[in-house]
């Protein structure tokens, strides 16, 4: 194609780019790049509020000589590492569901998605439950910065995954073949690409838990 050719033609009226095709079969699609957005805008705050935390508890030596420490650490009682080991096997059943899918396994990647999803709601039940716990034993939300921190990295995290669930019965309907098959792998597979994501952000905040 000469220079003036290309200088002239109109992008919306060209099939595609010389040995790339149409513009579909080379661009990501958009519900793609907004996710991969969203998770870039929410691992940034993730990593704020984790940053503040980090500077908060190491304050807490210098304001200690002062008037007394404020902080103090949370325990790590067994249903934390329970609801651990469950977001883990959610995000193992969604990529199960993701490779199903690729493979054009239907049934398997419906089963997976509905297994993955209901192991979401079980880590969000554990988490209320985890909070119940706390509170129990007497790790109130005011009692002091850590635990202030604690809550509300949960429960963001919480928000995240119940919006994730949201976007899971989506996919499971799609899966039972109400959608074309290419829609049900994509978003299967955004969707194991986005649990994997909150099982990451989970196993840090549980990480700097135990580290502090």
């Amino acid at each position: 194609m000469s220079l003036l050719s290309r200088l002239t033609q109109k992008s919306w009226e060209t099939p595609g780019i010389d040995g790339l095709g149409a513009p579909e079969d080379y661009r990501p699609p958009a519900v793609t790049v907004g996710l991969y957005v969203y998770m870039a805008v929410a691992g940034v705050i993730f990593a704020l509020m984790i940053a503040a935390y980090i500077a908060r508890m190491g304050s807490h030596g210098l304001m200690a000589h002062m008037a007394g420490t404020d902080w103090r650490s949370m325990p790590e009682p067994p249903l934390l590492w329970i609801n651990t080991a469950i977001l883990i096997a959610s995000s193992l059943a969604w990529e199960k569901a993701r490779r199903a899918a690729r493979r054009l396994e239907r049934e398997t990647a419906r089963r997976m998605t509905l297994i993955g999803a209901a192991l979401g709601l079980v880590f969000l039940a554990g988490q209320l439950l985890l909070w119940q716990e706390y509170r129990a034993a007497g790790y109130y939300l005011s009692a002091n910065p850590a635990n202030a921190f604690f809550y509300l990295l949960t429960a963001v995290h919480g928000l995240h995954l119940a919006g994730g669930l949201v976007a899971c019965g989506r996919v499971f309907s799609t899966a039972r073949g109400r959608a074309e098959e290419a829609r049900t792998l994509r978003n299967i597979g955004l969707c194991a690409v986005y649990w994997h994501f909150l099982l990451l952000v989970w196993l840090l905040l549980v990480g700097l838990l135990v580290l502090t």
